[in-house]
């Protein structure tokens, strides 16, 4: 996206935003032409597909109320599709990413390495052999246990060495050999021929009784080395899309299952043999459970989706629409991060991917109205964030909730819907109050999209009216994305975009492509969740909570809250909120807290993890964009964000934030809230009654903004009279005399 950053838009016009929805290329990424590319987009696109109707395995007759047979679209035993799901992720993902970043100067001859690496590939394709071999035994009826000596040699000897040999020295070699972009490397190609045998093998494994065997001496030993390897598999692709966060941390739980019965305390864990914990982790206690049960139904079709959303170019729509609302006003863009942001990080899933989205744009032109550079990353930055907890999908962490819970999805995005509007409330107060510091001004009209023409294709609003009105009307959240995915498509012949086949293609291929990082971290924080249920070390975390809570309630509620920060740091919102749910929320629960707020408690802090120093992925983002010091960000994101800091207290302490109450409580609740971290966003900015506040006014704030937040109707009658007295105090004293 080119800005001219002088006079409003390109060549002087105004600024359009173009490119909102294009796909970043990451330093890793592998970009290939030719015929190399045609197979891996029909690879992605028919993996993506195959979701979209696996999931619409419906009848002719449940979707049109015709009386006719049924015709079912393949459907698939649940736990065959999730292996099947995690494997085309690993497949698609060690083709397309490298092990590191690409150098400028690339290596274009053939490595040494590579002749190891084609040596690899015979004990990987052997697996591959064996897993089907074993597939006829058990097709014929041969009785498969892990008893049998025989078995138990073929599996070791004959499917588990070969395979933990070939992934063992495909991941060596993947780190040590040089990189080229357009080419496929041998130690990755080896890469995705073990994921195959990991899938074959399991499948035909789970096909059996042998699924509830699992964690008893009667599993087979090939199903722990398959695990073995699939985990080392998940960890892998996980470090070369998301990084290196989300994988220590991974580690760090692995490590403790083996030494956890060494340790004192409440950390004290069982001795568990590796055969043991290994044959149940990759089963619905662990890689299959809630995380991918998620990532394979409700946020692949999201994913699916937004890539619509991005070939029709609707996401370049949404912030010329926010331009044109709030473009005008003072620190105009902003105002505009705010909006857009909400929109897109809605359906975006990543905070820090949203950044990338849409801060190429607003943070040049926040910057050429006056914010500082840091102050610019950071508002983006906070405001990416803030999509993560917008209604209705929340960037599919409401999925993930309803999932983990058991409550229905329209609870919890009713729920939502006042948190989330003080969260934006307060970054737009905190950007206001910045822009009025500083004298700043809005864009002027020339500079900005006309509203009248956004307001001529607001039907490209409809994919996602469409949505919310199909999810309260009763549908299933898979009816209701499929239904917007084609509004999507329909809307889009109303526009120059029109998405033909070519481009209903290329929406699937994309979705593909954005499905490898979201996949491959839910099912690493899959390996974490089964750490933790088959440990039990949750439940000893609860306890600790329960003491503390003994002590001091709201101490127990801040070491909760500093514990979800801590496992969220440097990971994407639906891993960090996963670990969390498994870790802190059944501890609130036992203090007493109803599900939905400690649910709601934990996955806040664990979304504002991106925006928490030292280790902010958002605010890092911004910071690459803005030019400033990362950490200087971060901490200045920090601040924009507070109100996310305070609000999980506020719906503790008052349910009716969750929409928990009778109306009148509910608005009443909303209201003073609002007007608590209208003052709270005043005291922190140090801007009051038109003017800069001292240092007692600006404490005065917080003190009454805390009354106000507190939610009882005592405390809401201290925070406007103290609010009130600092009102008049202001006036009659003025900026001097209370500095």
């Amino acid at each position: 996206m080119t800005i001219d950053t002088q006079n409003g838009g390109p060549n002087g016009g105004p600024v359009l935003a173009e490119g909102v929805d294009d796909e970043p290329v990451e330093s890793n990424r592998r970009v290939f032409t030719g015929r190399t590319y045609l197979a891996i987009a029909a690879f992605s696109a028919i993996y993506a597909v195959f979701h979209m109707a696996a999931l619409n395995g419906w009848s002719i007759r449940g979707w049109t109320g015709i009386d006719i047979p049924a015709l079912p679209v393949f459907p698939m035993e649940t736990w065959n599709f999730r292996i099947v799901h995690v494997a085309g992720a690993l497949i698609l993902g060690f083709l397309l990413f490298s092990a590191r970043g690409f150098p400028k100067d690339e290596v274009r001859r053939r490595h040494p390495l590579d002749v190891l690496a084609y040596i690899a590939l015979l004990p990987a394709l052997y697996a591959c052999y064996t897993a089907l071999t074993f597939v006829v035994q058990i097709a014929g009826g041969k009785m498969w246990n892990g008893i049998d000596e025989g078995i138990r040699t073929a599996e070791t000897y004959h499917y588990g060495y070969p395979l933990i040999t070939a992934v063992s020295l495909g991941i060596g070699i993947s780190w040590l050999r040089p990189r080229q972009r357009a080419l496929i490397s041998p130690a990755d190609l080896v890469l995705c021929v073990c994921a195959v045998g990991v899938a074959i093998y399991l499948v035909a494994i789970f096909g059996t009784l042998m699924r509830n065997a699992t964690g008893t001496p009667f599993a087979p030993i090939g199903m722990s080395l398959a695990a073995l390897a699939g985990t080392a598999l998940i960890m892998e692709l996980t470090r070369r899309v998301a990084g290196l966060a989300l994988v220590i941390i991974a580690g760090v739980f692995l490590l403790y299952v083996f030494v956890g019965d060494l340790l004192p305390g409440f950390l004290n864990a069982p001795d568990i043999r590796w055969e043991r914990f290994f044959s149940q982790v990759y089963t619905d206690a662990g890689i299959l459970g809630p995380t991918t049960a998620v990532s394979s139904t409700y946020i692949i079709l999201f994913i699916i989706f937004a890539a619509f959303l991005q070939a029709s170019k609707v996401g370049d729509y949404f912030v010329n629409f926010a331009f044109a609302v709030a473009g005008r006003a003072r620190g105009g863009p902003a105002k505009v991060a705010i909006f857009a942001s909400g929109l897109m990080g809605m359906i975006n899933g990543t905070s820090a991917g949203n950044v990338v989205a849409t801060g190429s744009l607003t943070i040049p032109l926040m910057k050429k109205v006056g914010y500082r550079p840091r102050t610019a990353g950071a508002v983006e930055a906070a405001a990416s964030t803030g999509g993560q907890i917008m209604p209705p999908i929340m960037g599919a962490g409401a999925f993930i909730m309803a999932e983990i819970t058991g409550l229905p999805y329209t609870d919890i995005a009713i729920a939502a819907i006042i948190p989330a509007v003080l969260y934006f409330v307060s970054i737009y107060f905190m950007v206001d109050f910045e822009a009025a510091k500083l004298g700043m001004r809005g864009m002027r009209e020339d500079e900005l999209p006309k509203f009248r023409d956004m307001v001529r294709q607001v039907f490209l609003f409809l994919p996602i009216i469409i949505l919310i009105v199909a999810l309260f009307m009763g549908y299933s959240v898979i009816r209701a994305g499929t239904l917007a995915t084609a509004a999507a498509a329909v809307v889009s012949w109303f526009t120059p975009y029109r998405m033909g086949l070519p481009s209903v293609v290329k929406a699937f291929e994309l979705a593909g492509i954005m499905s490898i990082q979201i996949i491959a971290v839910c099912a690493c924080a899959g390996i974490i969740v089964g750490v933790i249920s088959l440990t039990g070390v949750g439940a000893r975390f609860s306890s600790v909570l329960l003491s503390i809570a003994d002590a001091n309630q709201l101490l127990a509620l801040f070491f909760a809250m500093c514990i979800s920060i801590l496992l969220g740091m440097g990971m994407p919102t639906t891993a960090a909120y996963a670990v969390a749910a498994s870790v802190v929320a059944p501890g609130l629960i036992q203090l007493g807290i109803p599900m939905l707020t400690a649910h709601f408690f934990v996955f806040y802090f664990a979304v504002v993890s991106a925006i928490t120093p030292p280790v902010a992925l958002a605010s890092y983002a911004a910071a690459g964009i803005s030019g400033s010091n990362p950490m200087g960000t971060s901490i200045a994101s920090f601040k924009v964000g507070i109100s996310a800091f305070i609000v999980p207290f506020m719906f503790f302490y008052n349910s009716a934030i969750l929409m928990d109450g009778t109306f009148f409580e509910i608005m009443r609740a909303g209201a003073t809230a609002i007007f608590g971290v209208f003052l709270l966003s005043s005291g922190v900015q140090g801007w009051w009654v038109g003017k800069n506040a001292g240092l007692l006014v600006r404490s005065g704030l917080i003190v009454v903004a805390l009354f106000m937040i507190e939610g009882g109707l005592i405390s809401d009658l201290i925070g406007v009279g103290g609010a009130a007295a600092l009102y008049f105090v202001a006036k009659m004293t003025g900026q001097r005399a209370m500095t």
